[in-house]
């Protein structure tokens, strides 16, 4: 094992990706993506297009925490990020983040409220416009930390993220706490 990115400003991780067209692309989300009294935070992404050598910030500095990077299969320029946001206060840096020119620049394409952030997201592979993100309500004060609320749940988009709704049929009525996602390949 051979470190690559220890000379970095941040070294607090919360994701980390690989392009499956070109894997001397690598992609990584800063701060503590499961959060909790100590949670560090994060300087935004980082890339690396020559195997974790050499690194270049690519934005997204105020999201403090990244919990997921999703790669689109069928255009690695393309990319979503799922971002928490500070945990400490109101936000308006939560949601998820996509860029379609590897990084040069970046939109939020999903934000709920200031006090919503996203925990994880999922890319469908078999049609990358298909997209589910597990949307958390969480506070964190000194004294203790909202976990759940109203906003947290599921949020589907069927065009690439431009327009997402929230899933309601099939779960549970509610507050929802922290959700993870995975799907199958096939």
């Amino acid at each position: 094992w051979t470190s690559v990115f220890d000379s970095q400003p941040n070294l607090s991780i919360g994701a980390i990706n690989v392009d499956p067209v070109n894997p001397d692309t690598v992609w990584v989300g800063t701060g503590e993506a499961n959060n909790r009294q100590s949670s560090s935070w994060g300087e935004g992404v980082f890339k690396s297009t020559d195997g974790g050598r050499t690194w270049k910030n690519v934005g997204l500095e105020k999201t403090m925490a990244i919990n997921r990077i999703q790669i689109d299969p069928n255009h690695p320029d393309t990319i979503y990020v799922a971002a928490l946001g500070n945990l400490w206060g109101p936000n308006p840096d939560r949601g998820v983040f996509k860029t379609t020119d590897g990084g040069s620049t970046w939109t939020k394409c999903l934000f709920i409220d200031e006090n919503t952030g996203i925990t994880d997201i999922s890319v469908n592979p078999q049609d990358p416009n298909d997209i589910l993100a597990a949307a958390y309500q969480r506070r964190r004060t000194a004294f203790g930390f909202n976990g759940g609320g109203p906003q947290s749940g599921l949020y589907h988009s069927s065009d690439g993220g431009a327009h997402w709704a929230k899933v309601i049929n099939g779960l549970p009525v509610g507050d929802k706490g922290r959700i993870g996602l995975g799907r199958s390949r096939k």
